[in-house]
């Protein structure tokens, strides 16, 4: 997949708020300082006019923003998670925000989770993994920040990852905003899953489409055939 458009399309600070508009949206989740907001930069070739603001603050984002990529889906970024040193009731909302965004019906098609590659998966990483199984949401898994590793952290890493988080690995995608590691494979994972939902969606419009013919063609019948009595 090209990148070819991306235009910010709205935020919202509710989990109920009305989204922008009904293009698949597939949402970026990861904890705070995870590099979320680099890697959506540098997946959408956005070096100079940045996207989404990289901040030395962990915990800086505080609402669901979206942007509409192609014309063809939005990219939803999330607020990182497990950020300790703000109040708990700021903490508490963003779970609200989160849990309540990504279950919606109308809500996310599949889940991109980052992953610090600097550090074994945590706990709250596993818990989120489990979250989005719970609630019937696919899971791309990718490893930020791999580039900072040496050879033989990476090859442990690498190797520990899948198990910890309960994956293959050939679910997990290594990934560097500096070096661009794992973009194609990042994009290449994205648009196979959107062409999925594509062809689903395609699906359920012929149905619709069939079911309105035939609900048509009995009317039809049943017509002519009261013309007949008559």
């Amino acid at each position: 997949m090209k990148i070819r458009s991306v235009d910010y399309a709205g935020t919202i600070v509710e989990p109920d708020a009305p989204l922008p508009g009904d293009l698949p949206q597939v949402a970026f989740a990861g904890r705070s300082n995870v590099g979320k907001s680099s890697l959506i930069n540098a997946l959408l070739r956005r070096t100079r006019k940045k996207i989404a603001h990289v901040s030395a603050t962990p915990g800086k984002t505080r609402a669901v923003n979206f942007f509409r990529v192609n014309d063809r889906f939005f990219l939803v970024d999330l607020p990182g998670y497990g950020y300790a040193r703000v109040p708990d009731a700021v903490r508490d909302s963003w779970a609200r925000l989160m849990e309540g965004y990504l279950s919606r019906p109308d809500g996310p098609v599949a889940v991109v989770h980052l992953v610090d590659a600097r550090h074994p998966p945590t706990g709250a990483d596993v818990q989120m993994l489990g979250y989005l199984a719970q609630v019937g949401l696919p899971a791309l898994v990718v490893l930020t920040k791999i580039d900072k590793l040496s050879h033989s952290e990476r090859t442990t890493r690498l190797r520990e990852a899948p198990d910890r988080l309960g994956l293959d690995p050939e679910q997990i995608i290594p990934f560097s905003s500096k070096t661009g590691e794992g973009r194609d494979a990042l994009l290449g994972a994205l648009d196979d899953l959107l062409a999925a939902t594509e062809a689903e969606g395609a699906q359920v419009d012929r149905g619709e489409t069939e079911r309105e013919e035939a609900q048509v063609d009995r009317g039809e019948a049943a017509a002519t055939e009261a013309e007949g009595a008559g």
